[in-house]
């Protein structure tokens, strides 16, 4: 049957072998849904709904899990997801500063993506850098002893990064 909303349909069968090895395992919804989200880059409510009738897991259940993991996602990101620490000994060194650039550089606050999806802004509570900070991720790439001007280059050498890819 079709359906007539407005809805985004995920490619379901990008979980098949995914699902084949571990919805059997007890205890695997964890690993399913880190899985999912590398496949996705967030968990859509299809592939949840997907992941509970494979594994028998109420989806209220996979929202609860979902939900209270920060590592999980239920919307789509920016290319570039930017996580700022906002432990102790960033916040002691000016984490509130970077993200107020970020912010103002931007146009985003946290948990907003830009509208051209290339930047999404989170605010987490340790990286665990203390030693670098302040401190921020983006993707897999560790940034540290920021300062607002810093922050302003490596935010625009992502963008320019971003235009001679396309």
């Amino acid at each position: 049957m079709e359906c007539n909303c407005s809805c985004v349909h995920s490619d379901l069968s990008l979980m098949d072998e995914v699902l084949d090895t571990y919805a059997d395992v007890k205890g695997s919804l964890i690993t399913i849904l880190q899985k999912a989200q590398d496949i996705y880059g967030y968990l859509p409510m299809d592939v949840i709904r997907l992941i509970s009738d494979r594994t028998g897991v109420k989806p209220a259940k996979i929202m609860g899990v979902a939900t209270f993991y920060t590592q999980f996602r239920l919307q789509p990101v920016g290319k570039y997801l930017i996580m700022l620490c906002k432990g102790t000994a960033c916040h002691v060194n000016g984490s509130d500063l970077i993200e107020k650039t970020i912010n103002e550089t931007l146009g985003i606050k946290d948990g907003e993506t830009t509208p051209d999806g290339l930047f999404t802004l989170k605010n987490v509570a340790c990286l665990g850098c203390c030693s670098l900070s302040p401190v921020m991720m983006i993707n897999d790439e560790t940034y540290g002893r920021l300062t607002p001007q810093k922050t302003k280059e490596i935010l625009a050498q992502l963008a320019e990064a971003a235009k001679e890819d396309k």
